[in-house]
């Protein structure tokens, strides 16, 4: 088998940015998008300050998350590691981009040139108007190496073979090959030198190493290698600007509607289903619920940068959680309609079970965004679950104050509402302090605490105070309930809003090493931005 990977080397690169600039000639990209760029990292102390430059793009992973998340499969891993993407079938959701640990993905809806809005010559025979409005990325000039295979030269040896960052580098820092022939020039480079692979904690297996220190040196210096980064696991910081983390871009108040509307119109549905199959004349609210589910989803084609190919999501129903939500909303909305028409229980039992995964696949759509910390968690699901039940039994106990027959049902819904935002807010809690515990942004972390004690106001402590004094002062029930219903439906909604366009960032960049120095030793981890604490 083949696979290609790229490595740099943290000891040689000088921040020249030669790279950048070949790729981007190679590749007509926009002054907007960087496939290739070097960050510049100092880290440590004064007067200890050690300043290094990183080559980073995207890593084609041998599990790429990009991949699997992709709903339309324009995203695809060939067989000799290289990822790419099908300009023509992308619809532009970004889901790709916070998948991407790695911030290697791209995303543009209008063209950019170097002078404005004017174009020049080379700009005008060289854009490429396919890749507007659609992911975009380093594909490690795949032409390049088809080229090679096929006229019988090496990529990584011959320059015509060979990536455009690779063969600009001055100072021979990149280097490219099969890693899967262990007499390949990066195999030795991997063999000859200590190296790493950046955020492997995520697992996505990069094809994109980094050296930072010769094998052998420990044996020769009499000291061992790791010795800085054991005395200081944590590296002060100096400059960090484009490596901390930074809020993702594409996810906007539209994508956080879907997720809004699609909780707590399932939620709602949820609750109406159950009254009806209990006898209790809930259609319209049925309606309602599909409504705001609706116009969740309706939201999602004025973000998509390619609306026309909408139906495209169907594509990947195999990987993707937004592909497989678009299939159960595609069974779910007329099986509830038919119900309601026919006034079918059976149906409306099936509709309302329907309800359940496509709640479930919102949450595992969030979950699947490795590229995001504070989605990813693994509690992230019980909580989009949960607050999608709490929002909906929260607007059908309004409803019951406003609708004469359901109203024998407020104090079963009430209680069902006190047993959800109990669950909620013990799920919330456990998240919050299992990103506090496990490492997450330092801004997510600030944003979620912030976000705590109005969390805990409205949606725990006025619902929970409602509903109770409801129960002991019925004059006043009526109006008590609709406090606590809309309190914790708006709870739920401000949680969910705050989290996907507030508390959104992403995983920045990080070393898990910095290079050795002349006769020194190889430096501690940087990683800024980042909070690693015990919950309190």
């Amino acid at each position: 088998m083949t696979r290609w990977a790229m490595v740099a080397d943290l000891e040689r690169c000088v921040g020249c940015q030669t790279c950048t600039a070949a790729c981007r000639h190679a590749n007509a990209t926009s002054p907007a998008v960087q496939w290739r760029k070097v960050l510049d990292i100092e880290a440590g102390s004064f007067p200890q300050v050690k300043r290094t430059f990183v080559p980073v793009g995207c890593q084609h992973c041998a599990d790429p998350p990009c991949m699997h998340v992709c709903p339309t499969t324009a995203t695809r891993q060939r067989d000799d590691g290289i990822v790419t993407i099908d300009y023509d079938i992308c619809i532009g959701c970004a889901y790709c981009d916070v998948a991407c640990p790695y911030q290697a993905r791209f995303k543009i809806d209008a063209p950019h040139f170097a002078y404005g809005d004017s174009a020049m010559q080379n700009e005008i025979e060289r854009e490429d108007p396919r890749r507007l409005s659609v992911a975009q990325k380093c594909t490690f000039c795949s032409d390049r190496i088809d080229f090679g295979l096929e006229n019988g030269v090496t990529p990584g040896i011959d320059p015509r073979a060979t990536p455009a960052c690779v063969n600009a580098c001055i100072a021979t820092a990149l280097h490219f090959g099969d890693i899967d022939d262990p007499g390949s020039n990066v195999s030795r480079l991997l063999r000859e030198y200590k190296n790493f692979r950046m955020h492997e904690e995520v697992a996505t297996e990069p094809g994109f190493y980094y050296l930072y220190d010769a094998a052998d040196h420990a044996a020769h210096s009499g000291r061992g290698a790791d010795t800085a980064a054991a005395a200081d696991p944590v590296a002060g910081r100096v400059r960090t600007r484009g490596v901390e983390p930074w809020h993702q871009q594409h996810w906007d108040w539209k994508a956080a509607g879907n997720f809004l509307c699609g909780g707590a119109g399932s939620g709602l549905y949820i609750s109406a289903a159950a009254a009806a199959l209990d006898g209790y004349p809930t259609a319209m609210l049925a309606l309602a619920a599909l409504g705001i589910i609706a116009i969740g989803l309706l939201l999602l084609l004025f973000k998509i940068g390619r609306p026309l190919r909408f139906i495209y999501v169907l594509r990947q129903p195999q990987r993707s959680w937004m592909s497989r939500e678009a299939w159960i909303v595609g069974v779910f909305f007329p099986a509830a309609l038919i119900a309601l028409w026919f006034q079918s229980n059976v149906l409306l039992a099936v509709a309302m079970l329907l309800s359940l995964p496509f709640l479930f696949s919102q949450a595992m759509i969030l979950k699947e965004a490795k590229g995001i910390p504070a989605w990813r968690a693994p509690l992230i699901v019980p909580l989009i679950v949960i607050t999608g039940l709490a929002e909906g039994a929260g607007l059908f106990l309004a409803a019951t104050q406003g609708l004469a027959p359901l109203a024998p049902l407020a104090h079963g819904t009430a209680v069902a509402l006190l047993i959800l935002v109990v669950a909620r807010t013990g799920i919330w809690r456990a998240y919050l302090n299992a990103l506090i515990t496990t490492g997450a942004p330092t801004r997510t972390i600030e944003t979620l605490i912030y976000l705590r004690p109005w969390f805990f106001a409205f949606g725990l402590l006025i619902p929970a105070l409602a509903a109770i004094a409801a129960f002991y002062f019925p004059p006043a029930s009526s109006p008590l309930f609709i406090v606590a219903g809309l309190s914790a439906f708006a709870g739920g909604w401000a949680m969910k809003f705050i989290l996907i366009t507030r508390a959104g960032y992403n995983q920045g960049f990080a070393l898990a090493h910095t290079p050795r120095r002349g006769a020194g030793v190889a430096g501690p981890p940087v990683k800024p931005g980042w909070t690693v604490s015990q919950a309190g």
